[in-house]
């Protein structure tokens, strides 16, 4: 049985992945939908041309993933598609956040994603796809965005190193790296959205592109996905800086190396 696994599926980016894989995955018998929420999973499996099953499973609680990892052993299935796409956020300093918040956010975002992959990379086989969302937060530290900003490039990071330890085995790993998307999860980190800037707002993006263009770059390999402009340019930006750093470092250790 060839499935496809989105996690997050109940809202926001990860609910769009599903809509939009429905509609052009071919070898794939089932989707199965992940989240907390089984109502707004049961909805959308309702909705979905393929079968879906729903999972309603916290992601950070070890021995849910323990049970899925079971499922997994059962069922073994051939995964075709896996999207990493439950995360959370808060935008506040650092300072302020409570134990609980930033716990969620490292547990969520970086533990439970790194588990994920790795009970699933088990099941995938050449021609498989890992899609992992990270975001452009990624690409810079973030005042009053720290532990959220450092989470996603750990994120994007992880998914750099395994597109290359993935390639031999014909799997290719995607970073999803979008600026600001106009989904529920921004109500959720700013809460009464006053810390949202009016550059952020005029750099939105809507989900239904990000998930389009980082499905298209899936399709072709692409290791990182990024849409739109002012976030393209920012990770060449970076990119520079980072390509700098690394000729002045060669050329550093090819010197030491002559004493």
């Amino acid at each position: 049985m060839n499935i496809a696994v989105i996690t997050g599926a109940s809202s926001g980016m990860g609910r769009e992945f599903a809509v939009q894989l429905d509609r052009c995955l071919g070898k794939t018998d089932e989707i199965w939908l992940l989240a907390r929420s089984r109502e707004p999973l049961q909805k959308l499996s309702d909705a979905l041309r393929l079968k879906a099953r729903v999972i309603v499973i916290d992601l950070t609680d070890e021995t849910a993933l323990k049970q899925f990892e079971e499922v997994l052993a059962i069922q073994n299935p051939k995964i075709t598609v896996l999207v990493n796409c439950a995360g959370t956020g808060s935008h506040k300093l650092f300072a302020r956040q409570n134990k609980a918040e930033i716990d969620e956010m490292i547990q969520l975002n970086i533990t439970a994603l790194t588990r994920m992959t790795m009970l699933c990379l088990s099941y995938m086989k050449s021609g498989s796809k890992l899609i992992q969302v990270s975001s452009g937060a990624a690409f810079v530290p973030q005042s009053a965005f720290a532990v959220y900003a450092a989470s996603k490039a750990y994120v994007y990071s992880l998914s750099r190193a395994l597109s290359q330890e993935l390639r031999g085995r014909g799997i290719t790993v995607t970073a999803v790296c979008p600026g600001p998307v106009n989904t529920p999860f921004l109500a959720h980190a700013y809460e009464d959205m006053s810390g949202f800037g009016a550059l952020k707002k005029l750099t939105m993006a809507e989900t239904s592109c990000v998930v389009k263009k980082a499905i298209d770059d899936c399709k072709i390999g692409k290791s990182v996905s990024i849409c739109g402009l002012p976030v393209k340019l920012l990770y060449l930006s970076t990119q520079s800086v980072q390509n700098v750093m690394m000729n002045c470092y060669d050329k550093m250790s090819t010197r030491l190396s002559r004493f």
